[in-house]
């Protein structure tokens, strides 16, 4: 990790619970240090963490006993809630499943997303999603145990969640409560322009927490490629969107992806002090845009 010595004793107060709290994706500042981390947070308004607790996160599995209480307490000490996080959980009986979601649930996680499974073309496609519903019964009954929620995040691609609909079929009969799916927007719109809200309306009873990103096409060597942008920068149509969020009556955490690049390649070089304006000026951008959305539509 960068080191950092926090030179502010100013935090926000703690908010109100919220129908839907905004809590950061970790990863594009996981190489600073915690307390960098939390100040960049208080200093653009967002209010928690939706921390990396995976291989090569923040948290290492191997080490999350250890390390995951440590960083709740660190970040209550800013006023920031650490209650979501993101693993590469898959199968109830990996070793490390049981360790981290009993420790998570034990600082007071509430909702984790799991790790992405891959279709197996030669077993086929119905048969490999029968083959994870199983193991999607087992992570349930997990949760259960622990009152901690799993999401699976449909991506674009061709794994298991590219096509938005197969969640359904992954998830059906399983207790919404405890097991349900992370709606990207951003990645159903690229797998489906026109079609995505009919997935969203599909899933609708399992979609229990939201990652926000935008994305733009581009041309690069010759092929179309989805280039995540800054929010209302891009192709998302987030006025029928948020729309349907309110008609569907879908609300929990919002998870916000900042997955374009913080700095520029002359940048890399600054100050820490210097980054830190940097990625505080582009979060608070973000969520200007998605605070005025919320409250466009009445979702506060």
């Amino acid at each position: 990790a960068i080191p950092f010595i926090a030179t502010c004793d100013i935090v926000k107060p703690v908010q109100a619970k919220k129908k839907y709290p905004v809590r950061l994706f970790s990863k594009p500042i996981d190489a600073f240090d915690f307390d960098f981390m939390c100040e960049c947070l208080n200093r653009s308004g967002i209010e928690g963490f939706d921390l990396t607790v995976r291989t090569g996160g923040k948290v290492e599995p191997a080490k999350v006993e250890e390390d995951l209480p440590k960083l709740v307490g660190q970040a209550k000490k800013f006023n920031l809630a650490l209650d979501m996080m993101v693993t590469g959980i898959l199968l109830p009986d990996d070793p490390f499943t049981e360790r981290v979601l009993k420790t998570a649930s034990s600082v007071g996680i509430s909702h984790y997303r799991l790790g992405w499974s891959d279709y197996d073309l030669k077993k086929g496609i119905w048969e490999t999603l029968q083959i994870y519903r199983t193991a999607m019964k087992g992570i349930s009954e997990i949760n259960r145990k622990y009152n901690i929620h799993g999401d699976y995040q449909n991506h674009a691609g061709p794994r298991i969640g590219g096509p938005v609909w197969d969640l359904h079929e992954l998830l059906r009969d399983l207790p919404p409560e405890f097991i349900g799916c992370q709606y990207d927007v951003r990645h159903a719109t690229v797998e489906g322009a026109n079609t995505w809200i009919l997935g969203m309306r599909l899933l609708a009873p399992y979609i229990k927490t939201l990652a926000i990103k935008d994305f733009t096409w581009q041309t690069i060597n010759g092929k179309p490629i989805a280039v995540t942008v800054p929010l209302g920068e891009g192709t998302v149509n987030w006025d029928l969107y948020f729309k349907t969020l309110k008609e569907l009556n879908i609300s929990g955490p919002i998870t916000l992806h900042v997955e374009y690049p913080l700095f520029e390649k002359s940048e890399e070089s600054h100050s820490l002090s210097r980054k830190q304006e940097i990625i505080v000026s582009k979060l608070k951008k973000d969520m200007d845009f998605l605070n005025g959305s919320l409250a466009k539509y009445e979702l506060t």
